[in-house]
Parts: structure tokens; sequence; C-alpha cells
């Protein structure tokens, strides 16, 4: 509505005309009642405390099977470790075996070089008895 000149009483300002069924009236537009606010706000919050209630317990489930899980790890981890520790006992045990059983491994050792010798003795000794033979039948035909 255009504003009316300074100085002129309201009496004498003129009204424009409305058109009742496009302007909505102060009774049309009504504030809900205070005991639906009340009673809508209560159901607001009883359902956002559900909601935050089930975000709460997720994450507390959450939390409970990580623990789970951690205490899972931990028993393995002491699993492995009381493996590791036997087979380093076992490895230590068998290395000191081995330590104990070096001295008949070079004994082995020295005797199969000694057998390698008499053997390449015996294929000399074999090769010169048969030169040997060859000349005394040389000798014996004549």
């Amino acid at each position: 509505a255009a504003a009316a000149p300074e100085g002129v009483p309201a009496s004498q300002r003129e009204e424009p005309v409305r058109d009742d069924a496009a302007v909505e009236t102060a009774e049309e537009a009504k504030e809900p009642a205070e005991a639906d606010i009340t009673e809508l706000c209560r159901d607001m919050f009883s359902k956002m405390a559900t909601y935050l209630t089930g975000e709460l317990t997720a994450t507390s489930e959450d939390y409970k099977l990580l623990e789970n899980m951690n205490k899972l790890t931990s028993l393995k981890y002491l699993e492995m470790k009381d493996i590791a520790i036997n087979i380093s006992r076992n490895l230590k045990d068998l290395n000191q075996k081995y330590a104990e059983l070096q001295p008949y491994l070079d004994q082995i050792n020295v005797i199969e070089e000694q057998v390698a010798a008499l053997e390449q003795a015996a294929y000399k000794l074999d090769a010169y008895s048969k030169k040997l033979e060859a000349k005394y039948k040389k000798l014996e035909k004549r």
C-alpha cells in the first residue's frame, strides 16, 4: 500500500480496494495450540533421545568389538611368542648337537680323503701289476 502524505489525518486517507479471496486474514494463519506444541516438542525430544541412544549403542558395540579383536590378537601374539621361543630353544639344541658331532664329521672327511687316496693307490698298483704280468708273460715266451 502507498504511504499517505504526512499531516493527512488517517480518516481522510484513501484505502485501496482489496480482493478478500486473495488476501489471508489473521484468523486463518493461526499458531498451533500450546498443548500441540508441547506434545510435538515431547515427541521430537523422545525421538531424538531414541536416535542418540541408538548411535551411542552402536558406537559402544563397535568399541566392544575392537576390544574383543584386540584381546584375540594379543592371545595370538602370545601363542606366536611361545612358538618362537620353542623354535629358538630347539635351534640352540640342534646347534649344540651339531657342534658335538663336528669332530666326528671332521674324522669322516679325513677318512673319506684317505679312502680316495687309497683307491688311487689301488688303481696305480693294479696298473703296475698288469704291466708286471705282461712283462712276465713276455719273458716266459722267450
